[in-house]
Parts: structure tokens; C-alpha cells; sequence
């Protein structure tokens, strides 16, 4: 999103992070802009019952946890490295300064927020009223969308395992599964070496 020279201009630092290690914490106020240099992050939650939801995966080039920072709130999720990750960090003062010297790059800011904003406010409705084969095949239409996933001679490889798809869609692992397997079976999905392509 903000090319890598320009984070550096304005004393950005690389840090690594490793396979299931926190980056930030639910409750912690935030400090930093955070922007994936390589690897994958997912934002999540857990309920009463330690069932985790997961608000949100992160790829190279895209940034997380924006909003508390422009609102001086409390992160209101975790974030983790869903594999070895490189990060850049960058202060909030820094940002904001670089945000307040490159109009064109708060207007690629509110683009991406208002992106997720979008995601999350058609996803509310999908979960509370859509049965599985639907909330699915919107999760992974918006994901071709906004993730950017690989396309091949089989098709956009979906880049979600079964158990993420259930996170962020409020299902169990087992109805995604019967779920992929019946959209399969539609010809919405192909599973091949049992990747989901669309």
C-alpha cells in the first residue's frame, strides 16, 4: 500500500514475526502502523467458549490495525503471524506526519478502510441471514475481490484454509466443509490436490 521506500523516509523499522506470534493484543492501545513486507497476519477474537473469530486477514503490501489508531482507542482484537512474517513498523507520530505530507496517500488510507468497512458491513449481513453455501461463496468472491488470490489454469486459487473460512463466516469447520463440498458438486467450486478453487 505505502511503497516501502516512503515508510523508510519516515523511520519505519522491519521486524519479524513468527508463525503464531502476537503482534498486538486485544486492550493494548495503539502506538505503531503496521504493513506487511512479507508473510500473513490474521486479526481475531475469541468468545466465552474460546471460539475463535477471526475479524480480518492481512497479505504482503496491506496494512492492519489502522482504525484504533486514528481513534486513539484500545485494539479491539489480536493480531497474530499466521505464518513467519516480515512487518513494517512505523510510530503513529511518523505516520500521521507522513499522512499529513502525502495527500495521495491518506486518499489510498481511506480507500482501504472504506474497503473494509464494506467487507465487514456485507459480511454482517451474510452471517445473520444466508445460509453456508452463500456466506461461502461471498467470503470467497470478496476475497478474489480484496486479496488479490492467484488465478491458474484451474481457476483463483482460494487462498483460506477450511478453518479460516469457518471463522470468518461464523461456521464450524464441519459445515464448511460439507458446504465446499456440496458447491463442488454445483460446479461453483473445483477441489483439486483438496485446494478450493473458484
Amino acid at each position: 500500500m505505502i511503497a516501502p521506500e516512503l515508510l523508510e523516509k519516515y523511520d519505519a523499522v522491519k521486524k519479524s514475526f513468527s508463525k503464531n506470534e502476537i503482534i498486538f493484543e486485544e486492550g493494548i492501545f495503539p502506538s505503531n502502523y503496521f504493513q506487511i513486507l512479507s508473510g500473513e497476519v490474521k486479526m481475531s477474537n475469541y468468545n466465552d467458549d474460546g471460539r475463535e473469530f477471526i475479524q480480518g486477514i492481512f497479505y504482503k503490501n496491506q496494512s492492519f490495525g489502522e482504525p484504533p489508531l486514528f481513534l486513539n482507542k484500545n485494539y479491539p482484537a489480536n493480531a497474530i503471524a499466521v505464518e513467519d512474517s516480515e512487518i513494517f513498523v512505523l510510530s503513529k507520530n511518523n505516520f500521521m506526519k507522513l499522512l499529513e505530507e502525502n495527500s495521495k496517500i491518506s486518499i489510498k488510507i481511506i480507500e482501504n478502510l472504506a474497503q473494509r468497512l464494506y467487507y465487514k458491513s456485507v459480511m454482517a449481513a451474510e452471517i445473520s441471514t444466508h445460509e453456508p453455501e452463500h456466506r461461502v461463496l461471498k467470503l470467497i468472491d470478496h476475497g478474489i475481490a480484496y486479496f488479490n488470490f492467484k488465478k491458474d489454469i484451474n481457476g483463483y486459487l482460494i487462498n483460506f484454509t477450511r478453518q479460516q473460512i469457518g471463522d470468518l463466516t461464523g461456521l464450524r469447520v464441519e459445515t464448511v466443509i460439507r458446504t465446499i463440498k456440496a458447491l463442488e458438486k454445483k460446479g461453483e467450486l473445483k477441489i483439486i490436490n483438496r485446494k478450493v478453487y473458484r
